[in-house]
Protein backbone atom coordinates (compact mmCIF):
# COMPACT_ATOMS: atom_id res chain seq x y z
CA UNK A 1 0.00 0.00 0.00
CA UNK A 2 1.56 3.50 -1.16
CA UNK A 3 2.24 6.11 1.17
CA UNK A 4 -0.22 8.25 0.37
CA UNK A 5 -3.05 5.70 0.64
CA UNK A 6 -1.89 4.50 4.56
CA UNK A 7 -2.17 8.54 5.44
CA UNK A 8 -5.61 8.67 3.75
CA UNK A 9 -7.25 5.61 5.77
CA UNK A 10 -5.45 7.10 8.63
CA UNK A 11 -7.35 10.84 8.50
CA UNK A 12 -10.47 9.54 7.24
CA UNK A 13 -10.72 5.57 7.71
CA UNK A 14 -13.36 4.32 9.70
CA UNK A 15 -13.48 2.12 12.73
CA UNK A 16 -16.74 0.72 11.98
CA UNK A 17 -17.31 -1.88 9.23
CA UNK A 18 -20.21 -1.62 6.78
CA UNK A 19 -21.71 -5.26 6.75
CA UNK A 20 -24.63 -4.00 5.44
CA UNK A 21 -24.04 -2.93 1.89
CA UNK A 22 -21.32 -2.84 -0.86
CA UNK A 23 -20.55 0.98 -0.49
CA UNK A 24 -17.01 1.53 1.03
CA UNK A 25 -15.80 4.32 3.04
CA UNK A 26 -14.70 6.06 0.28
CA UNK A 27 -18.31 5.88 -1.25
CA UNK A 28 -19.59 7.14 1.45
CA UNK A 29 -17.44 10.21 1.67
CA UNK A 30 -18.27 10.73 -2.02
CA UNK A 31 -22.17 10.92 -1.29
CA UNK A 32 -21.61 12.88 1.31
CA UNK A 33 -19.53 15.73 -0.29
CA UNK A 34 -21.84 15.65 -3.67
CA UNK A 35 -24.62 16.41 -1.28
CA UNK A 36 -22.80 18.78 0.71
CA UNK A 37 -20.77 20.93 -1.34
CA UNK A 38 -24.16 22.63 -3.49
CA UNK A 39 -25.48 23.12 0.07
CA UNK A 40 -22.54 25.03 1.60
CA UNK A 41 -21.84 26.66 -1.65
CA UNK A 42 -25.42 27.98 -1.39
CA UNK A 43 -25.38 29.49 2.05
CA UNK A 44 -21.83 30.91 1.50
CA UNK A 45 -23.41 32.99 -2.07
CA UNK A 46 -26.71 33.82 -0.41
CA UNK A 47 -24.96 35.39 3.03
CA UNK A 48 -22.18 37.33 0.63
CA UNK A 49 -25.53 38.34 -1.28
CA UNK A 50 -27.04 39.77 1.16
CA UNK A 51 -24.37 41.48 2.22
CA UNK A 52 -24.39 43.35 -1.13
CA UNK A 53 -27.94 44.04 -0.37
CA UNK A 54 -27.08 45.50 2.86
CA UNK A 55 -24.65 47.79 0.83
CA UNK A 56 -26.80 49.28 -1.50
CA UNK A 57 -29.93 49.91 0.81
CA UNK A 58 -26.97 51.70 2.77
CA UNK A 59 -26.30 53.76 -0.50
CA UNK A 60 -29.67 55.57 1.12
CA UNK A 61 -28.22 55.99 4.02
CA UNK A 62 -27.76 54.88 7.90
CA UNK A 63 -31.73 54.90 8.57
CA UNK A 64 -32.42 53.11 5.69
CA UNK A 65 -29.90 50.05 6.73
CA UNK A 66 -31.71 50.43 10.23
CA UNK A 67 -34.61 49.82 8.89
CA UNK A 68 -34.24 46.81 6.82
CA UNK A 69 -32.30 45.38 9.38
CA UNK A 70 -35.28 45.69 11.55
CA UNK A 71 -37.42 43.41 9.25
CA UNK A 72 -35.36 40.39 9.85
CA UNK A 73 -36.45 39.18 13.00
CA UNK A 74 -39.83 39.68 12.88
CA UNK A 75 -39.58 37.96 9.27
CA UNK A 76 -38.00 35.04 11.30
CA UNK A 77 -40.22 34.40 13.39
CA UNK A 78 -43.50 34.89 11.12
CA UNK A 79 -41.59 32.35 8.85
CA UNK A 80 -40.92 29.95 12.16
CA UNK A 81 -43.52 27.33 11.43
CA UNK A 82 -43.22 27.02 8.30
CA UNK A 83 -39.23 26.52 8.73
CA UNK A 84 -40.06 23.79 11.16
CA UNK A 85 -42.57 22.77 8.84
CA UNK A 86 -39.67 21.91 6.26
CA UNK A 87 -37.50 20.62 8.80
CA UNK A 88 -40.04 17.64 9.10
CA UNK A 89 -40.85 17.36 5.32
CA UNK A 90 -36.98 16.88 4.71
CA UNK A 91 -36.64 14.49 7.57
CA UNK A 92 -39.84 12.35 6.38
CA UNK A 93 -38.82 12.40 2.82
CA UNK A 94 -35.40 11.08 3.58
CA UNK A 95 -36.81 8.14 5.87
CA UNK A 96 -39.72 7.38 2.91
CA UNK A 97 -36.64 7.39 0.40
CA UNK A 98 -34.85 4.93 2.25
CA UNK A 99 -37.53 2.68 2.66
CA UNK A 100 -38.30 2.43 -1.17
CA UNK A 101 -41.74 4.45 -0.35
CA UNK A 102 -41.83 6.73 -3.48
CA UNK A 103 -45.76 6.77 -3.22
CA UNK A 104 -44.95 7.95 0.60
CA UNK A 105 -42.42 10.03 -0.50
CA UNK A 106 -44.52 12.15 -2.79
CA UNK A 107 -47.66 12.28 -0.62
CA UNK A 108 -45.56 13.63 2.17
CA UNK A 109 -44.33 16.63 -0.40
CA UNK A 110 -48.39 17.06 -0.96
CA UNK A 111 -49.84 17.41 2.53
CA UNK A 112 -46.70 19.24 3.60
CA UNK A 113 -47.48 22.17 0.46
CA UNK A 114 -51.52 21.75 1.55
CA UNK A 115 -50.58 22.49 5.33
CA UNK A 116 -47.57 24.94 4.45
CA UNK A 117 -50.17 26.94 2.42
CA UNK A 118 -52.62 27.67 4.96
CA UNK A 119 -49.97 28.92 7.13
CA UNK A 120 -48.46 30.82 4.06
CA UNK A 121 -51.82 32.78 4.37
CA UNK A 122 -52.11 33.25 7.92
CA UNK A 123 -48.32 34.96 8.14
CA UNK A 124 -49.01 36.87 4.95
CA UNK A 125 -52.39 38.44 6.44
CA UNK A 126 -50.27 38.53 9.75
CA UNK A 127 -47.44 40.11 8.41
CA UNK A 128 -49.30 42.93 6.30
CA UNK A 129 -51.71 43.96 8.79
CA UNK A 130 -49.49 43.46 11.99
CA UNK A 131 -46.18 45.26 10.22
CA UNK A 132 -46.10 48.04 12.59
CA UNK A 133 -46.62 46.66 15.76
CA UNK A 134 -44.19 43.76 14.58
CA UNK A 135 -41.26 46.50 13.56
CA UNK A 136 -42.13 48.67 16.54
CA UNK A 137 -41.51 44.92 18.79
CA UNK A 138 -38.28 44.81 16.99
CA UNK A 139 -37.21 47.99 18.20
CA UNK A 140 -38.19 50.66 15.39
CA UNK A 141 -37.98 54.51 16.31
CA UNK A 142 -39.41 57.50 15.25
CA UNK A 143 -37.03 57.90 12.33
CA UNK A 144 -37.11 54.17 11.20
CA UNK A 145 -40.76 52.97 11.71
CA UNK A 146 -42.37 54.58 8.27
CA UNK A 147 -39.67 52.68 5.72
CA UNK A 148 -39.38 49.45 8.43
CA UNK A 149 -43.36 49.31 7.64
CA UNK A 150 -43.19 49.66 3.95
CA UNK A 151 -40.50 47.09 3.97
CA UNK A 152 -42.75 44.58 6.35
CA UNK A 153 -45.82 45.02 4.28
CA UNK A 154 -44.43 44.50 1.13
CA UNK A 155 -42.10 41.58 1.45
CA UNK A 156 -44.95 39.84 3.60
CA UNK A 157 -47.06 40.02 0.35
CA UNK A 158 -44.81 37.33 -0.84
CA UNK A 159 -44.83 35.04 2.33
CA UNK A 160 -47.37 32.15 0.65
CA UNK A 161 -44.40 32.13 -2.38
CA UNK A 162 -41.30 31.75 0.21
CA UNK A 163 -43.38 28.92 2.17
CA UNK A 164 -44.06 27.11 -0.77
CA UNK A 165 -40.87 27.45 -2.41
CA UNK A 166 -39.26 26.64 1.09
CA UNK A 167 -41.56 23.36 1.43
CA UNK A 168 -39.91 21.75 -2.05
CA UNK A 169 -36.56 22.68 -1.20
CA UNK A 170 -36.81 21.03 1.86
CA UNK A 171 -38.43 18.00 -0.04
CA UNK A 172 -35.32 18.04 -2.52
CA UNK A 173 -32.99 18.08 0.26
CA UNK A 174 -34.28 14.93 1.51
CA UNK A 175 -33.72 12.88 -1.76
CA UNK A 176 -30.26 14.82 -1.72
CA UNK A 177 -30.93 17.06 -4.55
CA UNK A 178 -29.26 20.00 -2.85
CA UNK A 179 -28.16 21.37 -6.83
CA UNK A 180 -31.80 21.87 -7.19
CA UNK A 181 -32.30 23.90 -3.88
CA UNK A 182 -28.76 25.98 -4.55
CA UNK A 183 -29.76 26.98 -8.44
CA UNK A 184 -33.09 27.78 -6.75
CA UNK A 185 -31.78 30.13 -4.08
CA UNK A 186 -29.02 31.53 -6.39
CA UNK A 187 -31.26 32.61 -9.17
CA UNK A 188 -34.37 33.93 -6.77
CA UNK A 189 -30.94 36.05 -4.93
CA UNK A 190 -29.27 37.23 -8.29
CA UNK A 191 -32.84 38.46 -9.39
CA UNK A 192 -32.98 40.31 -6.01
CA UNK A 193 -29.83 42.14 -5.98
CA UNK A 194 -30.18 42.82 -10.00
CA UNK A 195 -33.77 44.59 -8.99
CA UNK A 196 -32.21 46.05 -6.22
CA UNK A 197 -29.90 48.24 -8.45
CA UNK A 198 -32.72 49.11 -10.40
CA UNK A 199 -35.37 50.26 -8.10
CA UNK A 200 -33.58 51.52 -4.90
CA UNK A 201 -31.69 54.32 -6.30
CA UNK A 202 -33.02 54.11 -9.92
CA UNK A 203 -31.25 52.56 -12.98
CA UNK A 204 -31.59 51.49 -16.44
CA UNK A 205 -35.30 53.81 -16.42
CA UNK A 206 -36.16 52.64 -13.75
CA UNK A 207 -38.00 54.84 -11.14
CA UNK A 208 -36.29 55.28 -7.87
CA UNK A 209 -37.93 54.04 -4.91
CA UNK A 210 -35.67 53.68 -2.18
CA UNK A 211 -36.82 51.07 0.79
CA UNK A 212 -39.53 50.22 -1.13
CA UNK A 213 -37.64 49.40 -3.98
CA UNK A 214 -35.58 46.64 -2.37
CA UNK A 215 -38.62 45.38 -0.95
CA UNK A 216 -39.99 44.88 -3.91
CA UNK A 217 -36.96 43.40 -5.44
CA UNK A 218 -37.03 40.89 -2.52
CA UNK A 219 -40.43 40.29 -3.16
CA UNK A 220 -40.10 39.44 -7.22
CA UNK A 221 -37.26 37.44 -5.95
CA UNK A 222 -39.13 35.36 -3.49
CA UNK A 223 -41.88 34.58 -6.18
CA UNK A 224 -38.70 33.76 -8.58
CA UNK A 225 -37.77 31.08 -6.55
CA UNK A 226 -41.24 29.51 -6.07
CA UNK A 227 -41.67 29.29 -9.96
CA UNK A 228 -38.34 27.88 -9.86
CA UNK A 229 -39.21 25.24 -7.42
CA UNK A 230 -42.80 24.37 -8.68
CA UNK A 231 -41.31 23.21 -12.14
CA UNK A 232 -38.93 20.93 -10.73
CA UNK A 233 -41.71 19.46 -8.96
CA UNK A 234 -44.01 19.19 -12.01
CA UNK A 235 -41.29 17.54 -14.38
CA UNK A 236 -42.79 13.92 -15.57
CA UNK A 237 -41.02 11.11 -14.19
CA UNK A 238 -39.11 13.19 -11.19
CA UNK A 239 -38.78 11.33 -8.03
CA UNK A 240 -41.37 13.77 -6.92
CA UNK A 241 -43.66 14.54 -9.59
CA UNK A 242 -46.64 16.01 -8.75
CA UNK A 243 -49.82 15.90 -11.11
CA UNK A 244 -52.22 18.51 -10.80
CA UNK A 245 -55.98 17.62 -10.39
CA UNK A 246 -55.02 14.33 -8.89
CA UNK A 247 -56.73 12.93 -5.92
CA UNK A 248 -55.30 14.10 -2.60
CA UNK A 249 -56.17 12.87 1.16
CA UNK A 250 -54.28 13.72 4.55
CA UNK A 251 -52.79 10.43 5.66
CA UNK A 252 -52.57 10.38 9.32
CA UNK A 253 -49.28 8.75 10.25
CA UNK A 254 -47.68 11.42 7.52
CA UNK A 255 -49.11 13.93 9.55
CA UNK A 256 -48.15 12.98 12.70
CA UNK A 257 -44.62 12.60 11.54
CA UNK A 258 -44.34 16.07 10.45
CA UNK A 259 -45.66 16.94 13.71
CA UNK A 260 -43.23 14.92 15.68
CA UNK A 261 -40.18 16.06 13.70
CA UNK A 262 -42.01 19.72 13.51
CA UNK A 263 -43.03 20.53 17.04
CA UNK A 264 -39.33 19.90 18.43
CA UNK A 265 -37.90 22.36 16.04
CA UNK A 266 -40.54 24.81 16.81
CA UNK A 267 -39.37 24.89 20.62
CA UNK A 268 -35.93 24.57 19.08
CA UNK A 269 -36.25 28.07 17.34
CA UNK A 270 -38.03 29.73 19.90
CA UNK A 271 -35.64 29.08 22.39
CA UNK A 272 -32.96 30.18 19.94
CA UNK A 273 -34.39 33.35 18.94
CA UNK A 274 -34.95 34.29 22.21
CA UNK A 275 -31.78 33.44 23.26
CA UNK A 276 -29.91 35.35 20.78
CA UNK A 277 -32.24 38.33 21.98
CA UNK A 278 -31.32 38.38 25.12
CA UNK A 279 -27.54 37.83 23.70
CA UNK A 280 -27.52 40.94 21.37
CA UNK A 281 -29.71 43.27 24.19
CA UNK A 282 -26.63 42.58 26.13
CA UNK A 283 -23.98 43.17 23.90
CA UNK A 284 -25.98 46.52 22.95
CA UNK A 285 -25.91 47.62 26.60
CA UNK A 286 -22.22 47.50 26.72
CA UNK A 287 -21.50 50.57 23.75
CA UNK A 288 -21.60 51.25 20.32
CA UNK A 289 -17.88 50.14 19.50
CA UNK A 290 -18.56 46.71 21.42
CA UNK A 291 -22.14 45.88 19.50
CA UNK A 292 -19.99 47.04 15.62
CA UNK A 293 -17.44 44.72 16.83
CA UNK A 294 -19.91 41.85 17.07
CA UNK A 295 -21.59 42.59 14.14
CA UNK A 296 -18.48 42.18 12.04
CA UNK A 297 -17.01 38.97 13.86
CA UNK A 298 -20.59 37.82 13.69
CA UNK A 299 -20.36 38.64 9.86
CA UNK A 300 -17.35 36.48 8.91
CA UNK A 301 -18.03 34.02 11.10
CA UNK A 302 -21.45 33.26 9.39
CA UNK A 303 -19.63 33.11 6.48
CA UNK A 304 -17.29 30.69 8.01
CA UNK A 305 -19.97 28.23 9.11
CA UNK A 306 -22.20 27.88 6.39
CA UNK A 307 -20.05 25.18 5.45
CA UNK A 308 -21.01 23.49 8.66
CA UNK A 309 -24.67 23.81 7.63
CA UNK A 310 -24.06 22.33 4.00
CA UNK A 311 -22.66 18.99 6.08
CA UNK A 312 -25.39 19.08 8.34
CA UNK A 313 -28.18 19.39 5.42
CA UNK A 314 -26.34 16.46 3.83
CA UNK A 315 -26.10 14.11 6.79
CA UNK A 316 -29.83 14.72 7.56
CA UNK A 317 -30.57 13.34 4.35
CA UNK A 318 -28.00 10.43 3.95
CA UNK A 319 -29.35 9.81 8.03
CA UNK A 320 -32.41 9.45 6.82
CA UNK A 321 -32.47 7.81 3.69
CA UNK A 322 -30.11 5.16 6.08
CA UNK A 323 -32.41 4.55 8.57
CA UNK A 324 -35.45 4.48 6.29
CA UNK A 325 -33.64 1.25 4.74
CA UNK A 326 -33.16 -0.23 7.68
CA UNK A 327 -29.59 0.02 7.89
CA UNK A 328 -28.89 1.66 11.48
CA UNK A 329 -24.76 1.13 11.14
CA UNK A 330 -24.40 2.89 8.43
CA UNK A 331 -26.04 5.45 9.05
CA UNK A 332 -23.48 5.27 12.44
CA UNK A 333 -20.93 5.48 9.48
CA UNK A 334 -22.37 8.53 8.02
CA UNK A 335 -22.30 10.38 11.30
CA UNK A 336 -18.12 9.05 11.78
CA UNK A 337 -17.89 10.37 8.03
CA UNK A 338 -19.12 13.76 9.09
CA UNK A 339 -17.58 13.82 11.61
CA UNK A 340 -13.94 13.73 10.90
CA UNK A 341 -14.95 15.70 7.33
CA UNK A 342 -15.89 18.35 10.02
CA UNK A 343 -12.99 18.28 11.87
CA UNK A 344 -10.48 19.01 8.34
CA UNK A 345 -12.91 21.90 7.06
CA UNK A 346 -12.92 23.39 10.78
CA UNK A 347 -8.99 23.25 10.88
CA UNK A 348 -9.29 25.05 7.10
CA UNK A 349 -11.38 27.80 8.58
CA UNK A 350 -9.20 28.11 11.80
CA UNK A 351 -6.26 28.41 9.48
CA UNK A 352 -7.60 31.18 7.72
CA UNK A 353 -9.10 33.19 10.38
CA UNK A 354 -6.06 33.25 12.34
CA UNK A 355 -4.03 34.85 8.66
CA UNK A 356 -7.14 37.45 8.13
CA UNK A 357 -8.44 38.34 11.84
CA UNK A 358 -6.09 41.55 11.08
CA UNK A 359 -7.70 41.74 7.97
CA UNK A 360 -11.44 41.15 7.85
CA UNK A 361 -12.49 44.07 10.43
CA UNK A 362 -10.94 46.71 7.90
CA UNK A 363 -13.62 45.51 5.06
CA UNK A 364 -16.04 47.28 7.83
CA UNK A 365 -14.43 50.25 9.85
CA UNK A 366 -11.20 52.17 9.84
CA UNK A 367 -11.87 52.50 13.73
CA UNK A 368 -8.65 51.63 15.16
CA UNK A 369 -10.40 50.71 18.46
CA UNK A 370 -12.81 48.30 16.68
CA UNK A 371 -9.96 46.98 14.38
CA UNK A 372 -8.41 46.01 17.36
CA UNK A 373 -10.61 44.35 19.08
CA UNK A 374 -12.09 42.25 16.13
CA UNK A 375 -8.77 40.98 15.90
CA UNK A 376 -8.81 39.62 19.61
CA UNK A 377 -12.32 38.38 19.07
CA UNK A 378 -11.31 36.17 16.16
CA UNK A 379 -8.75 34.56 17.94
CA UNK A 380 -11.06 33.37 20.43
CA UNK A 381 -13.74 32.62 17.78
CA UNK A 382 -10.84 29.95 16.49
CA UNK A 383 -11.02 28.22 19.78
CA UNK A 384 -14.74 27.68 18.89
CA UNK A 385 -15.19 27.11 15.57
CA UNK A 386 -14.05 23.12 16.16
CA UNK A 387 -16.99 22.20 18.77
CA UNK A 388 -19.21 24.79 17.05
CA UNK A 389 -19.17 23.16 13.45
CA UNK A 390 -18.93 19.65 15.27
CA UNK A 391 -22.49 20.29 17.28
CA UNK A 392 -23.80 21.64 13.43
CA UNK A 393 -23.32 18.82 11.86
CA UNK A 394 -24.33 16.36 14.67
CA UNK A 395 -27.59 18.42 14.95
CA UNK A 396 -28.14 17.43 11.49
CA UNK A 397 -28.00 14.04 12.27
CA UNK A 398 -30.21 13.83 14.52
CA UNK A 399 -32.44 16.07 12.88
CA UNK A 400 -32.44 13.37 10.08
CA UNK A 401 -33.62 10.51 12.51
CA UNK A 402 -36.08 12.72 13.98
CA UNK A 403 -34.41 13.23 17.10
CA UNK A 404 -35.29 17.07 17.44
CA UNK A 405 -36.42 17.29 20.74
CA UNK A 406 -33.16 16.74 22.31
CA UNK A 407 -31.39 19.01 20.07
CA UNK A 408 -34.31 21.19 20.94
CA UNK A 409 -33.35 21.03 25.07
CA UNK A 410 -29.59 20.91 24.23
CA UNK A 411 -30.71 24.32 23.12
CA UNK A 412 -33.11 25.70 25.77
CA UNK A 413 -29.46 24.75 28.25
CA UNK A 414 -27.22 26.30 26.45
CA UNK A 415 -28.50 29.30 24.05
CA UNK A 416 -31.15 30.19 26.00
CA UNK A 417 -29.86 30.02 29.88
CA UNK A 418 -26.01 29.63 29.64
CA UNK A 419 -24.81 31.84 26.64
CA UNK A 420 -26.55 34.92 28.07
CA UNK A 421 -25.43 33.92 31.49
CA UNK A 422 -21.82 34.03 30.20
CA UNK A 423 -22.20 37.20 28.27
CA UNK A 424 -23.67 39.20 31.14
CA UNK A 425 -20.85 37.52 33.58
CA UNK A 426 -18.04 38.99 31.14
CA UNK A 427 -19.20 41.95 29.51
CA UNK A 428 -19.63 43.71 32.76
CA UNK A 429 -19.02 42.28 36.47
CA UNK A 430 -15.59 40.49 34.44
CA UNK A 431 -14.99 44.18 32.36
CA UNK A 432 -15.48 46.03 35.38
CA UNK A 433 -12.91 43.83 37.24
CA UNK A 434 -10.35 44.17 34.93
CA UNK A 435 -11.41 47.36 32.84
CA UNK A 436 -8.05 46.85 30.72
CA UNK A 437 -8.44 43.64 29.08
CA UNK A 438 -11.42 44.54 26.75
CA UNK A 439 -13.96 41.61 28.22
CA UNK A 440 -16.90 43.75 26.96
CA UNK A 441 -15.24 43.63 23.45
CA UNK A 442 -14.70 39.50 23.83
CA UNK A 443 -17.05 38.76 26.40
CA UNK A 444 -19.95 37.74 23.48
CA UNK A 445 -16.93 35.21 21.79
CA UNK A 446 -15.69 33.57 25.12
CA UNK A 447 -19.35 32.89 25.75
CA UNK A 448 -19.76 31.47 22.17
CA UNK A 449 -16.47 28.98 22.56
CA UNK A 450 -18.72 28.52 26.36
CA UNK A 451 -21.94 27.43 24.63
CA UNK A 452 -20.36 25.55 21.78
CA UNK A 453 -18.56 23.03 23.50
CA UNK A 454 -21.55 22.59 26.28
CA UNK A 455 -23.67 21.26 22.87
CA UNK A 456 -21.06 19.51 20.96
CA UNK A 457 -20.42 17.79 24.52
CA UNK A 458 -24.28 17.20 24.61
CA UNK A 459 -24.90 16.13 21.40
CA UNK A 460 -21.85 13.88 21.21
CA UNK A 461 -22.85 11.73 24.26
CA UNK A 462 -26.36 11.60 22.50
CA UNK A 463 -24.80 10.26 19.26
CA UNK A 464 -22.48 8.06 20.97
CA UNK A 465 -25.66 6.38 23.07
CA UNK A 466 -26.67 5.14 19.88
CA UNK A 467 -30.36 5.29 20.76
CA UNK A 468 -31.48 7.14 17.93
CA UNK A 469 -31.13 4.58 15.38
CA UNK A 470 -34.65 3.25 16.83
CA UNK A 471 -36.73 6.55 16.44
CA UNK A 472 -39.93 6.02 14.01
CA UNK A 473 -41.49 8.23 11.54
Amino acid sequence: MSEENILFRTLFGLKRQNYEDSDTTADMYRQLISIAWPAALEGLLLTLMNSFDTMMVGQIGPAAIASVGLCSQPRMIMLLVAQALCVGTTAVVARRKGEGRQDLALSCLKQSLVIITFIGIAITLGGYFGARGLVLLAGASDETVTDAVIYFRTISLAFVFNCWALCICAAMRGIGRTKVTMTVNMTANIVNVFLNYCLILGHFGFPALGVRGAAIATAIGTLVSCIMAVRVVMKKGDYLSLRPFTRFSFDKATVNSLMQVGSGTIAESVFLRVGFLLNGRLIAGVGTSAYATNQIVQQISGLAFTVGDGTASACTSLVGQSLGARKKEKAKMYVDVVRRLSLFLSLAIMLLTFFGRNIFPTFFTTDETIIAAASLCFLILMVGIIPQNLRVVLSGCLRGAGDVKFVAVVSLISVLIIRPLMTWLFCYPVNRMFPGMMFGFTGPWISFGIDAFVRAAMLTVRINKGEWVNIKL
